[in-house]
């Protein structure tokens, strides 16, 4: 048996580790920040944001502010949990003598 656990597959993709982490700080965010903070286009961004979400990790929220489209993304519980999880893993690889 391995002294190393299996890496989350949904959080080892750098552009939603970005977004999950962004999110931990925040809990909210909306599209357009995550989009500048991570440097991704749109369509991109849209696509990872759409698997963390069905994955559980984020709930999205689209509505409208001033007459103009305005999607929110939040953590949620298991999203926290997942990169919690993740970082601890990512800790075991850096320090295995531990």
């Amino acid at each position: 048996m391995t002294r190393f656990k299996e890496l989350d597959p949904i959080l080892h993709s750098q552009l939603r580790l970005a977004v999950i982490s962004l999110l931990v700080g925040t809990e909210v965010a909306e599209f357009t920040y995550i989009r500048e903070q991570t440097g991704s286009t749109a369509g991109n961004l849209s696509i990872q944001i759409t698997k963390l979400k069905e994955a559980g990790y984020i709930e999205v929220t689209k509505k409208f502010r001033n007459n103009y489209p305005q999607t929110l993304c939040n953590i949620t519980p298991l999203g926290k949990q997942k990169f919690t999880e993740y970082v601890k893993a990512l800790k075991d690889y850096l320090n295995p003598e531990k």
